[in-house]
């Protein structure tokens, strides 16, 4: 009996999306496709490749207000706030096409008699991409892009909070042209996942999401010896000093707390406040979110 993927709707409490789980068979296939089509993809040049690249980032922004209504429904965030991912997406994809001819450029480490030197950067091969929910394209596009850009290929395990956005990713590569093999998404169980990451095939992993996943594709990736980025989760804090600047401070941090419904890796956590303003800043914080009701 195959198992299904079931993303229920904070918004409503639905299910919104419903899809099969990648079997056995299908991972060896898509690890399979992804090596015989990365070789090809990292022997066309950088320019062509960034072309490519910027007419699937292109092809994606097209689809903003769709996309932003499934990300709304996909993990909770308000609908006037998920164009703005979008953007984001669209700005880091851009600033890392036009820093690529610069950022893998060859070092020279200079002259040496008798010696023609240089570091030239090349693919490491496979790269799996494990990206969460709560920016499902700000932190997907960090890994996915620039690793394309060098000539990697890619598998894309996205949350199963949200799916849509894996396939929203894999439409906008296929209609830029990007080639087949090169760029795929994977539905999986946290099994597979882990068996998918220890995969010989795979050379590096990139992570986001918490210090009890990182430990978790630590340990997955250690079969393989496939090598392991990983942005993990943290207790953010903020101080308040004595001389602060009382109405910018709460405003600040209120909204570091609260933005995307607190569901950030980087928001504040914990506010340290001291003694002689403690109390102000309490207050300040209760008047402006009964101010919001």
């Amino acid at each position: 009996m195959t198992e299904t993927l079931k993303t229920i709707s904070p918004v409503d409490g639905r299910i919104y999306v419903e899809r099969p789980l990648e079997t056995p068979a299908g991972i060896d296939r898509a690890l399979d496709s992804a090596q015989r089509a990365q070789s090809g993809w990292a022997a066309a040049s950088l320019a062509a490749r960034c072309e490519i690249l910027t007419k699937a980032v292109d092809a994606l922004v097209a689809k903003t207000n769709d996309i932003a209504t499934e990300i709304t429904w996909q993990m909770g965030r308000p609908i006037r706030h998920t164009p703005g991912e979008v953007r984001g997406f669209e700005e880091r994809a851009r600033y890392m096409l036009n820093a690529a001819p610069q950022a893998l450029a060859a070092i020279q480490p200079g002259e040496k008699a008798g010696f023609t030197r240089q570091i030239k950067r090349v693919p490491l091969g496979l790269i799996v991409v494990v990206a969460p929910w709560n920016y499902p394209y700000l932190t997907a596009v960090n890994a996915v892009i620039p690793a394309l850009i060098a000539g990697n290929a890619v598998i894309l395990k996205h949350s199963h909070q949200t799916p849509l956005c894996a396939e929203r990713f894999l439409e906008a590569f296929v209609s830029a042209g990007v080639p087949a093999g090169v760029f795929q998404y994977l539905h999986l169980s946290h099994a597979d996942t882990a068996r998918l990451m220890g995969d010989a095939r795979v050379a590096s992993v990139c992570f986001t999401g918490s210090v009890s996943g990182g430990r978790a594709v630590v340990a997955a990736t250690a079969a393989g010896f496939a090598t392991a980025g990983l942005e993990l989760g943290g207790k953010d804090p903020a101080y308040v000093r004595a001389d602060a600047n009382l109405a910018h401070a709460i405003e600040t941090l209120t909204d570091g707390a609260f933005f995307n419904s607190g569901q950030s890796c980087c928001g504040i956590k914990r506010i340290y406040v001291a003694a002689s303003r403690y109390q102000d800043f309490v207050d300040g914080v209760v008047d402006l979110l009964a101010g919001d009701d």
